[in-house]
């Protein structure tokens, strides 16, 4: 850790959050240096009145969420409610942004899920709006989803992000891109190392749509929604020029496809790893061709958010000669 980093708390309210949308002419909530952590308070997008008409008692619902539903008018087509955007100083366009998440905690004892009309994997076989509050045991990390059903938690951030080129202009949180936003990667976990490239002075990084627990493919549209605590550290690598985001765990390396069309997004996150390859391994085209089929595993992220995902896993033990494990200042990316 950079023993001179500063640490700071930022906590979702009306000042602090933007709810739908992504702009590179957001103004920032908070500046911070390159090796500064950040501990960041989310909320999920389901209202008070939505909370207690399923039966969780008014004292359960944090007040901060009431004045967010109450008082933010300005919101785009997109769901999600993000805190930020942090600026993070000497963050430049073409630079790469190194988020290490270190620490997420589930912050309430409940969580949703929703089938929603006209979405989802099997649109036609559910033609209906229908949510459903789950409880969560944070002693056990658990939740029963129907009796006798009982899956294991393993929260992470389903959205985090840059700020999109400005070129963009104000899109929608739903679909993922280049800045990274809606990826719904369950390996985003504590641990993790996600990597995304720099598109405006700054990077301009928000992160929110916590999730309890999600497959891959989160094929009904959502996760078990849920308010997270997160807490990250940032590094800015200067001319660092990567095209899509990336990300490390302990035992592997990740690339990611992101388009409308399954198997272009698939052909993306293979072309990544022949990239990645090539860059960080100094490994041919034609071998990493191989060593992307004969290693790596494609796992569909998520079907459900108009732009499909794909994150392939390359295990960083075929790498006999290589530290395992990456940091700031050995990051493999």
């Amino acid at each position: 850790m950079n023993e001179s980093a500063s640490s700071y708390i930022l906590t979702a309210n009306p000042k602090t959050i933007h709810w739908g949308y992504f702009s590179s002419e957001l103004k920032p909530v908070l500046a911070i240096n390159s090796g500064d952590i950040v501990t960041v308070d989310t909320f999920a997008s389901c209202s008070q009145d939505e909370y207690e008409a399923a039966g969780i008692a008014p004292n359960l619902i944090p007040q901060a969420l009431r004045d967010i539903f109450r008082e933010v008018k300005e919101r785009g087509p997109g769901a999600q409610i993000l805190v930020g955007p942090i600026y993070i100083n000497g963050a430049e366009t073409g630079d790469m942004l190194e988020v290490h998440i270190k620490d997420i905690k589930l912050t309430m004892p409940f969580g949703f899920n929703s089938i929603r009309y006209g979405r989802g994997t099997l649109p036609d076989d559910f033609p209906y709006d229908s949510t459903r509050i789950l409880s969560i045991d944070l002693d056990k990390m658990t939740s029963e989803v129907v009796p006798g059903t009982v899956v294991r938690l393993k929260p992470f951030f389903g959205t985090m992000a840059v700020a999109p080129p400005p070129i963009m202009g104000r899109i929608s949180t739903m679909p993922p891109g280049i800045y990274g936003g809606n990826m719904d990667n369950k390996e985003l976990i504590a641990g993790t190392i996600l990597y995304l490239p720099i598109h405006v002075k700054g990077a301009l990084f928000s992160v929110g749509d916590g999730h309890a627990v999600q497959g891959d493919g989160e094929v009904c549209v959502s996760a078990l929604e849920t308010a997270l605590k997160g807490t990250f550290q940032f590094f800015v690598h200067k001319n660092k020029r990567i095209r899509w985001p990336r990300a490390e765990t302990p035992g592997h390396f990740i690339t990611m496809g992101l388009n409308q069309d399954l198997d272009v997004a698939v052909q993306m996150a293979v072309r990544e790893i022949i990239d990645f390859l090539g860059e960080e391994k100094g490994i041919g085209r034609e071998d990493a061709y191989r060593i992307a089929s004969l290693a790596a595993d494609l796992h569909v992220t998520q079907f459900v958010d108009g732009v499909k995902g794909i994150h392939a896993m390359i295990p960083k033990s075929i790498f006999v000669m290589q530290q395992v494990c990456g940091t700031h200042n050995d990051s493999k990316f």
